[in-house]
């Protein structure tokens, strides 16, 4: 029940942030609409862990400023590599280990290392991530770790 309230408040939340009306019927169909959307997702049976990772929520404060800092980060050096008068562009593949359990967690590992610029997931089998990086060297590992035990630590694993 607890995780039915918790998907309650996020689905009203983004209602009133993207429909930014506050008149007395809006609200009502807002609110009547998350209890419909609340109510399916309890009789399919659908409210888990996974599902509703209310226990992220606290966590992804620290995770998601670090991550928009690496992002910044990758796009300077993107664009460095851009503009340099030889582009010193090495285009390779290279493997990672991911030592995140949970399904979500290496969903969130794989997308944190596309969305860093010069870096995308390729492929994914069991706890081993293929993926492709415009210059093999800047892609040494060290981030790449960092991002995997951080990943582990918004799940709830480790210490950062």
């Amino acid at each position: 029940m607890n995780r039915a309230v918790w998907l309650w408040g996020i689905l009203f939340a983004l209602w009133l942030v993207l429909s930014w009306h506050f008149t007395t019927l809006l609200l009502t169909f807002g609110v009547a609409t998350c209890v419909i959307a609340v109510w399916v997702a309890v009789r399919m049976g659908t409210l888990d862990r996974e599902s509703v990772p209310v226990h992220l929520i606290l966590r992804a404060f620290a995770y998601v400023p670090w991550l928009v800092w690496e992002i910044f980060r990758s796009n300077v050096r993107v664009a460095r590599l851009i503009l340099a008068p030889r582009l010193r562009v090495d285009p390779s593949i290279v493997h990672f280990f991911a030592s995140q359990r949970t399904d979500l967690g290496r969903f969130i590992y794989a997308n944190s290392i596309t969305l860093t610029p010069g870096t995308v997931t390729t492929g994914i089998v069991g706890d081993d991530f293929e993926v492709h990086a415009i210059v093999q060297s800047e892609i040494d590992g060290s981030e790449e770790n960092d991002m995997n035990r951080r990943v582990t630590w918004l799940e709830g694993e480790a210490a950062p």
